[in-house]
């Protein structure tokens, strides 16, 4: 696998996303670009998948990334995600066309042969909205790919900005709104409704999760 990768050039973007697995906030999508100069910063700088890094420490790390490396962020509000969501009715197919787009909008200022990404799907979803922009791009899916610096420093762009915007919407609805989708998701939903009644949830969460099933059921 390492003699493989030192064939290719080191030049390329790496792609991940954060809150797909989070009832509230965003879906962030973030692409970094990386070459030999800035991965040697990255590795000083001890950039790593994002799982791996407090909330604090990525919210200090995402500036620094964002000064060495282009880089492209999508965030779609959980407004706009909705909206999307009833059109496509398919995560993986929405993903790909955030995925497409974070590259595209990357792909305006960098020349890039390659990009890596976790597997989650069809990387031809990727390929053909990309294609339809007129771009061409090999494209890597791998498991465990936060594991490629490129793709732990998208991943900490993308958590960074769910997190700014998670606490913002927390702010409009005076609610606290936690992270994943615990029993303690479920009571904020349930504060939200009662508070601001139903039309409110469709502004903070995604509404597809089961979690909205058992807050309206009540």
């Amino acid at each position: 696998m390492t003699a493989d990768r030192s064939i290719k050039p080191i030049e390329r973007i790496g792609i991940d996303e954060s809150g797909k697995g989070d009832y509230f906030g965003p879906l962030v999508i973030a692409a970094v670009f990386v070459d030999a100069t800035t991965q040697g910063e990255l590795r000083l700088m001890e950039v790593r998948d994002s799982k791996k890094i407090s909330d604090g420490r990525i919210l200090e790390m995402a500036p620094d990334i964002k000064t060495i490396c282009p880089h492209s962020v999508i965030a779609i509000g959980p407004q706009k995600y909705n909206e999307l969501y009833a059109k496509i009715k398919n995560l993986n197919r929405l993903l790909a066309w955030g995925h497409a787009k974070a590259l595209e909008n990357l792909l305006e200022r960098v020349t890039c042969e390659r990009a890596v990404s976790d597997q989650f799907g069809d990387e031809r979803l990727i390929l053909n909205a990309l294609q339809d922009k007129g771009r061409k791009i090999v494209l890597e899916q791998r498991t465990k790919a936060e594991s490629d610096l490129a793709v732990a420093a998208a991943s900490i762009l993308a958590r960074a900005e769910f997190l700014i915007r998670l606490k913002r919407l927390s702010n409009e609805v005076s609610t606290t709104l936690p992270k994943g989708a615990s029993p303690s998701v479920e009571l904020a939903a349930k504060m939200i409704v009662k508070k601001h009644g139903r039309d409110r949830l469709g502004t903070v969460a995604k509404l597809h999760f089961k979690t909205t099933q058992a807050v309206l059921a009540d």
